[in-house]
């Protein structure tokens, strides 16, 4: 089998890194013979019998695994940090194993592999997801024109141009980018491929909870999830269903969590703030009624926004309550009809809104729709073929520059 590499500096123990990491690579092993290299959070690293059992399930699927701590401080200097390290651990990795590609996933491990592709020749696809530069911006982690964002762009311009293929989340991210470098980006080696979901895993519960419950899955505390506008549609699902409760599934800290959202105190025992493993998610789905996800919409960030948790969430037959301007989530909401779209964060619009939701509700084929639109758009079977594909086509265009 070809001997391929995969970076990333998410953790394969988080929630992310199981469903938008291994879940590809499940696949994707059948045919490679894939080193993984990932980036862990303390809190997951002290779970040892965690890290005992996902060593155990990559050496089953011939994977192998080698985990890195992940430091976030001091800021700036510690990515840096990081990416000398994973220079050097990368190209090591990249000669002990004879691989002939890198999967980088995201800009900083992109940035790492066109430096070893410059060193080794092995070729990189740039996996971008998101549009991250416009990600810590729109955060305001990153302010505009700065040296580090004039960095930050130039390695994304370098990174376009140098990989051998690119995958990005939505096809707005794509039109974006072709404005913004219309004499690097090139279109025959640009493939979409949204985040997916296991939905064989995610399943519809098949049961209605007796009462509503109303999710919200991952952080809320990112800096581009609009806290505001939740709070505004909890409030006013509160006052219109007595009977109404709350769940909120997050390993952010509970405290500012509920100071944001009920800080009189209104809600009470109504809202729950808690986190879940990520073998347990879709159990904490299956029991809800619907979901609600608010992004930063209108930003230029978000163009290239592809929620897991929409996949997940309509994977289990669940409708889901967004915004506009957030990478194509409101053209699958119509399309499909699978959700409500609020106006604004105005208790009117957020009260507007949960009508809406309530009346949809009553649809019973809703259930339904949701879960064909997910296995329509979000198919993990789907996205890990198309993976499949740019790792023939890059190794093809390979062999053809070599002969």
């Amino acid at each position: 089998m070809t001997s391929t590499l995969y970076l990333t500096r998410n953790g394969l123990l988080e929630p992310l890194g199981q469903s938008q990491v291994l879940a590809y690579l499940r696949g994707l092993s059948r045919d490679y013979r894939i080193t993984l290299i990932t980036y862990e959070k303390d809190e997951d690293w002290a779970d040892r019998q965690r890290v005992l059992r996902q060593h155990e399930e990559c050496n089953r699927l011939g994977i192998c695994w080698l985990p890195q701590r992940f430091r976030p401080r001091p800021k700036v200097i510690a990515p840096a940090l990081s990416m000398l390290r994973m220079v050097w651990l990368v190209r090591r990795e990249v000669r002990a194993q004879g691989a002939r590609l890198i999967h980088a996933r995201s800009y900083i491990p992109a940035a790492v592999a066109m430096i070893v592709s410059r060193l080794t020749g092995v070729p990189f696809i740039f996996d971008m997801r998101a549009l991250w530069p416009e990600e810590l911006i729109t955060a305001r982690r990153l302010r505009r024109g700065s040296l580090l964002h004039r960095a930050i762009a130039a390695t994304e311009r370098a990174c376009l141009q140098r990989a051998r293929a690119v995958v990005s989340l939505t096809h707005a991210a794509v039109d974006h980018l072709a404005r913004v470098y219309p004499e690097h980006v090139v279109w025959q080696k640009i493939t979409v491929i949204p985040t997916c979901a296991d939905l064989d895993r995610f399943v519809s519960a098949g049961e209605a909870p007796p009462r509503r419950v109303i999710g919200c899955l991952g952080t809320v505390l990112s800096g581009w999830f609009r806290l505001d506008w939740l709070a505004s549609f909890l409030s006013a699902a509160a006052t219109c269903d007595e009977d109404a409760v709350f769940e909120l599934t997050t390993r952010d800290d509970p405290a500012p969590v509920r100071a944001a959202l009920d800080p009189d105190g209104q809600l009470g025992d109504r809202l729950q703030i808690a986190p879940s493993a990520p073998e347990d998610v879709q159990k904490v789905l299956q029991g809800q009624t619907a979901s609600v996800m608010f992004y930063a919409g209108g930003e230029i960030s978000e163009l290239g926004r592809s929620p897991t948790r929409m996949a997940e969430i309509l994977g289990c037959g669940l409708p889901v309550v967004a915004n506009e301007g957030v990478g194509d989530v409101a053209r699958i909401i119509r399309a499909h009809r699978v959700g409500v779209l609020a106006a604004g964060a105005e208790p009117e619009a957020m009260a507007a809104a949960w009508s809406e939701l309530t009346a949809l509700l009553q649809d019973p084929g809703l259930s339904a729709r949701c879960r064909k639109a997910a296995e329509e758009v979000f198919s993990l079977d789907s996205g890990t073929a198309a993976y499949a594909r740019v790792y023939e086509q890059v190794l093809e265009d390979k062999r053809a520059c070599a002969a």
